[in-house]
């Protein structure tokens, strides 16, 4: 099975769900196999062999880095939930714990933001560029 294939299926799968109306899906569909010989669909088929050989990378670094920042993201998001619980019973303790929060993010120094965006985006570009060289 090729990569065009294990796109072009979940993506009309996809497509199935998401439309209700059959006329629209199946025009949706069309489009989909006109793309399917395009520009585009190579470089679709191109990003998704990337995100694949390094969700399947023997490296922890490579295959557990973008799930990971999720996990943090995820995490902060969610512990807005037992910060709602302890508003509704102590509100000036969830207020201590967000100035708390606030004040140690914005102690964290301007420039190492920066470095810190700096160093993921030039990691990401530098990903970019190298597999477009195929040197990654």
């Amino acid at each position: 099975m090729s990569i065009l294939d294990g796109i072009i299926g979940p993506i009309a799968k996809l497509i199935d769900k998401i439309i209700p109306d059959p006329d629209a899906r199946d025009r949706a569909k069309l489009e989909l196999l006109k793309l399917e010989g395009s520009q585009e669909m190579e470089a679709l088929k191109t990003q998704m062999a990337a995100i694949i050989a390094e969700a399947n990378s023997n490296d922890p670094w490579t295959s557990r880095a973008r799930p990971s920042f999720l996990y943090v993201m995820y995490t902060l998001l969610l512990w807005a939930i037992p910060m709602g619980l302890i508003a509704a019973a102590r509100p000036d303790m969830a207020d201590g714990i967000a100035r708390g929060m606030n004040a140690y993010l914005a102690g964290i120094p301007e420039p190492l933001y920066a470095l810190f965006g700096t160093g993921y985006l030039g990691y990401t570009a530098a990903r970019a560029w190298g597999k477009a060289k195929g040197v990654d």
